[in-house]
Protein backbone atom coordinates (compact mmCIF):
# COMPACT_ATOMS: atom_id res chain seq x y z
CA UNK A 1 0.00 0.00 0.00
CA UNK A 2 2.00 2.98 -1.13
CA UNK A 3 -0.37 5.64 -0.34
CA UNK A 4 -0.82 3.88 2.95
CA UNK A 5 -4.59 2.63 2.34
CA UNK A 6 -6.69 0.43 0.76
CA UNK A 7 -10.59 0.46 0.63
CA UNK A 8 -12.77 -2.48 -0.10
CA UNK A 9 -16.09 -2.52 -2.53
CA UNK A 10 -19.12 -3.83 -0.77
CA UNK A 11 -18.59 -7.68 -0.43
CA UNK A 12 -21.66 -10.03 0.61
CA UNK A 13 -19.20 -11.72 3.11
CA UNK A 14 -17.96 -8.39 5.21
CA UNK A 15 -21.97 -7.14 4.75
CA UNK A 16 -23.40 -10.06 6.58
CA UNK A 17 -20.36 -9.58 9.15
CA UNK A 18 -21.44 -6.07 9.92
CA UNK A 19 -25.35 -7.13 10.22
CA UNK A 20 -24.52 -9.33 12.45
CA UNK A 21 -22.10 -7.27 14.47
CA UNK A 22 -24.57 -4.39 14.65
CA UNK A 23 -27.30 -5.24 16.87
CA UNK A 24 -24.77 -6.81 19.37
CA UNK A 25 -22.47 -3.14 18.96
CA UNK A 26 -25.69 -1.21 19.44
CA UNK A 27 -26.37 -3.04 22.72
CA UNK A 28 -22.45 -3.25 23.98
CA UNK A 29 -22.77 0.55 24.02
CA UNK A 30 -25.67 1.17 25.62
CA UNK A 31 -24.26 -1.50 28.21
CA UNK A 32 -21.49 0.19 28.51
CA UNK A 33 -20.13 2.29 31.08
CA UNK A 34 -17.15 4.45 29.90
CA UNK A 35 -17.74 8.18 29.17
CA UNK A 36 -18.29 9.69 26.08
CA UNK A 37 -15.02 11.92 25.55
CA UNK A 38 -15.47 15.22 23.34
CA UNK A 39 -18.70 16.93 25.17
CA UNK A 40 -20.58 14.02 24.73
CA UNK A 41 -20.04 13.25 21.19
CA UNK A 42 -17.30 10.17 20.93
CA UNK A 43 -17.73 6.71 22.56
CA UNK A 44 -14.27 5.22 22.25
CA UNK A 45 -15.53 1.62 22.73
CA UNK A 46 -12.51 -0.08 23.09
CA UNK A 47 -12.66 -4.20 23.08
CA UNK A 48 -16.34 -3.44 23.73
CA UNK A 49 -17.98 -5.85 20.68
CA UNK A 50 -18.22 -10.08 21.74
CA UNK A 51 -16.65 -11.12 18.61
CA UNK A 52 -15.18 -14.32 19.14
CA UNK A 53 -10.97 -14.61 18.84
CA UNK A 54 -11.88 -15.73 15.15
CA UNK A 55 -13.52 -12.67 14.32
CA UNK A 56 -16.64 -14.45 14.18
CA UNK A 57 -19.39 -12.39 15.45
CA UNK A 58 -23.25 -13.47 16.06
CA UNK A 59 -22.34 -16.78 15.05
CA UNK A 60 -21.18 -15.22 11.45
CA UNK A 61 -17.67 -15.49 10.17
CA UNK A 62 -15.15 -13.05 9.77
CA UNK A 63 -14.56 -12.65 6.21
CA UNK A 64 -11.01 -13.10 6.01
CA UNK A 65 -11.27 -14.29 2.19
CA UNK A 66 -12.72 -11.21 1.26
CA UNK A 67 -10.14 -9.22 2.52
CA UNK A 68 -7.37 -11.29 1.19
CA UNK A 69 -6.20 -11.10 5.20
CA UNK A 70 -4.59 -14.16 7.15
CA UNK A 71 -6.74 -15.65 9.33
CA UNK A 72 -5.38 -14.40 12.98
CA UNK A 73 -6.83 -14.26 16.98
CA UNK A 74 -8.57 -11.08 17.19
CA UNK A 75 -9.33 -8.93 19.76
CA UNK A 76 -12.69 -8.05 20.60
CA UNK A 77 -13.06 -5.05 18.30
CA UNK A 78 -13.11 -1.29 19.15
CA UNK A 79 -16.53 0.06 18.49
CA UNK A 80 -15.69 4.01 17.33
CA UNK A 81 -18.89 5.76 17.76
CA UNK A 82 -19.44 9.61 16.79
CA UNK A 83 -22.46 11.75 17.49
CA UNK A 84 -24.12 14.71 15.64
CA UNK A 85 -21.84 17.97 16.96
CA UNK A 86 -18.37 16.00 16.95
CA UNK A 87 -15.85 17.74 18.21
CA UNK A 88 -17.38 19.49 21.28
CA UNK A 89 -15.09 21.15 23.91
CA UNK A 90 -14.49 18.86 27.11
CA UNK A 91 -12.92 19.35 30.56
CA UNK A 92 -10.71 16.06 29.56
CA UNK A 93 -9.15 17.91 26.86
CA UNK A 94 -7.02 21.39 26.25
CA UNK A 95 -7.64 23.47 24.01
CA UNK A 96 -5.04 22.93 22.06
CA UNK A 97 -6.04 19.58 21.97
CA UNK A 98 -9.40 20.33 21.07
CA UNK A 99 -8.76 22.60 18.22
CA UNK A 100 -6.20 19.92 16.79
CA UNK A 101 -9.47 18.17 16.65
CA UNK A 102 -11.15 20.84 14.41
CA UNK A 103 -8.39 21.33 12.27
CA UNK A 104 -5.90 18.57 11.69
CA UNK A 105 -8.66 15.46 12.63
CA UNK A 106 -6.92 14.39 15.42
CA UNK A 107 -4.24 12.93 13.44
CA UNK A 108 -2.22 10.45 15.15
CA UNK A 109 -0.28 6.80 14.63
CA UNK A 110 -1.68 4.05 16.36
CA UNK A 111 0.62 2.25 18.61
CA UNK A 112 2.26 5.46 19.71
CA UNK A 113 1.15 6.23 23.20
CA UNK A 114 1.94 9.20 25.77
CA UNK A 115 3.46 7.72 28.93
CA UNK A 116 3.54 9.31 32.01
CA UNK A 117 2.57 12.81 33.48
CA UNK A 118 4.93 14.37 30.40
CA UNK A 119 2.65 12.32 28.15
CA UNK A 120 5.75 11.37 25.84
CA UNK A 121 5.37 9.56 22.53
CA UNK A 122 6.53 5.85 22.95
CA UNK A 123 5.81 2.77 20.62
CA UNK A 124 3.76 0.27 23.16
CA UNK A 125 0.92 -1.21 20.56
CA UNK A 126 3.03 -2.19 18.11
CA UNK A 127 -0.37 -3.24 16.00
CA UNK A 128 0.40 -4.98 12.93
CA UNK A 129 -2.21 -3.21 10.25
CA UNK A 130 -5.85 -1.17 11.10
CA UNK A 131 -8.70 -2.59 9.61
CA UNK A 132 -11.87 -0.45 9.92
CA UNK A 133 -15.78 -2.18 9.16
CA UNK A 134 -18.50 -0.06 9.14
CA UNK A 135 -21.34 -1.29 10.57
CA UNK A 136 -24.30 1.05 10.12
CA UNK A 137 -25.78 3.49 7.19
CA UNK A 138 -24.19 7.27 7.44
CA UNK A 139 -23.82 9.92 5.23
CA UNK A 140 -20.10 10.36 3.98
CA UNK A 141 -19.83 13.48 5.85
CA UNK A 142 -20.60 11.88 9.20
CA UNK A 143 -17.17 12.49 10.93
CA UNK A 144 -15.47 10.30 8.25
CA UNK A 145 -11.84 8.13 8.67
CA UNK A 146 -9.37 10.54 7.67
CA UNK A 147 -5.58 9.63 6.06
CA UNK A 148 -2.86 11.25 5.28
CA UNK A 149 -1.04 9.56 1.69
CA UNK A 150 2.08 8.75 1.34
CA UNK A 151 2.33 9.04 5.12
CA UNK A 152 3.71 5.68 6.22
CA UNK A 153 7.12 6.07 4.95
CA UNK A 154 8.11 9.29 6.29
CA UNK A 155 7.05 8.16 9.54
CA UNK A 156 9.00 4.43 9.23
CA UNK A 157 12.41 6.90 7.83
CA UNK A 158 12.00 9.46 11.14
CA UNK A 159 11.43 6.65 13.96
CA UNK A 160 13.82 3.92 12.29
CA UNK A 161 16.29 7.67 12.60
CA UNK A 162 15.72 7.93 16.08
CA UNK A 163 16.09 4.39 17.24
CA UNK A 164 19.86 4.78 15.66
CA UNK A 165 22.01 2.19 16.45
CA UNK A 166 19.94 1.04 19.60
CA UNK A 167 19.64 -2.44 20.78
CA UNK A 168 16.08 -3.25 18.91
CA UNK A 169 14.45 -4.84 22.52
CA UNK A 170 14.73 -1.26 23.77
CA UNK A 171 12.71 0.58 20.79
CA UNK A 172 9.78 0.34 22.65
CA UNK A 173 11.22 2.93 25.74
CA UNK A 174 12.60 4.83 23.08
CA UNK A 175 11.04 8.47 23.67
CA UNK A 176 9.78 9.47 20.15
CA UNK A 177 7.81 12.92 21.28
CA UNK A 178 10.15 15.85 19.45
CA UNK A 179 10.84 13.79 16.19
CA UNK A 180 7.10 12.39 15.91
CA UNK A 181 5.89 15.94 15.66
CA UNK A 182 7.98 17.17 13.46
CA UNK A 183 7.42 13.94 10.73
CA UNK A 184 3.89 14.74 11.59
CA UNK A 185 4.13 18.28 9.79
CA UNK A 186 6.15 17.53 7.05
CA UNK A 187 3.50 14.99 6.48
CA UNK A 188 0.91 18.02 6.87
CA UNK A 189 2.66 20.20 4.43
CA UNK A 190 3.64 17.23 1.32
CA UNK A 191 0.61 14.51 1.59
CA UNK A 192 -2.38 14.59 0.52
CA UNK A 193 -5.61 14.48 3.19
CA UNK A 194 -8.22 11.54 2.41
CA UNK A 195 -11.41 10.98 3.00
CA UNK A 196 -12.77 7.93 3.72
CA UNK A 197 -16.22 7.33 4.31
CA UNK A 198 -17.16 3.76 3.99
CA UNK A 199 -20.93 1.97 3.81
CA UNK A 200 -21.69 -1.40 5.86
CA UNK A 201 -20.41 -4.30 3.43
CA UNK A 202 -17.42 -1.80 2.46
CA UNK A 203 -13.89 -2.05 4.44
CA UNK A 204 -10.46 0.34 4.94
CA UNK A 205 -7.78 -0.95 5.94
CA UNK A 206 -4.94 1.28 6.52
CA UNK A 207 -0.84 0.59 6.68
CA UNK A 208 0.04 0.21 10.77
CA UNK A 209 2.39 3.42 10.10
CA UNK A 210 -0.17 5.83 8.16
CA UNK A 211 -0.65 8.78 9.90
CA UNK A 212 -4.82 8.66 10.08
CA UNK A 213 -7.58 10.55 11.81
CA UNK A 214 -11.38 11.40 11.98
CA UNK A 215 -13.04 14.50 10.55
CA UNK A 216 -15.21 16.82 12.23
CA UNK A 217 -18.67 15.99 11.75
CA UNK A 218 -20.23 18.04 9.12
CA UNK A 219 -23.34 20.37 9.43
CA UNK A 220 -25.89 18.65 7.58
CA UNK A 221 -24.33 14.76 7.98
CA UNK A 222 -27.03 11.77 9.00
CA UNK A 223 -26.58 8.40 10.83
CA UNK A 224 -29.26 6.76 12.55
CA UNK A 225 -29.95 7.39 16.66
CA UNK A 226 -27.25 5.18 17.25
CA UNK A 227 -24.70 7.57 15.68
CA UNK A 228 -22.08 6.72 13.21
CA UNK A 229 -19.97 3.44 14.43
CA UNK A 230 -17.02 1.38 13.13
CA UNK A 231 -15.69 -1.36 14.39
CA UNK A 232 -12.03 -1.22 14.67
CA UNK A 233 -9.51 -4.42 15.10
CA UNK A 234 -5.41 -4.05 15.54
CA UNK A 235 -3.78 -7.24 15.93
CA UNK A 236 -0.68 -6.57 17.62
CA UNK A 237 3.28 -7.60 16.78
CA UNK A 238 5.19 -9.55 17.93
CA UNK A 239 8.40 -6.73 18.45
CA UNK A 240 8.59 -2.82 18.08
CA UNK A 241 11.01 -3.89 15.09
CA UNK A 242 8.69 -5.60 13.44
CA UNK A 243 6.52 -2.97 13.50
CA UNK A 244 9.18 -0.39 11.95
CA UNK A 245 10.90 -3.25 9.53
CA UNK A 246 8.24 -5.14 7.94
CA UNK A 247 6.73 -3.81 4.48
Amino acid sequence: MVTGWRRYDADPGIAAWARAALPLAIEALHNSEEPRRCGGTWDVGLDLLPNEPDGSVGGVAFPWEALGLPPQPLHRAQLSTVYPGYPQPSDEETEAAHRFRLTRDSAHLDGLLAVGDDRRRMVKEPHGWILGLPLNDCSPDAAPLVVWEGSPEILRKALRTAFGDTPPETWGDADLTEIYAAARRRIFESCARVELPARPGEATLLHRLSLHGVAPWAADATAPAEGRIIAYFRPLMPSVQDWIEAP
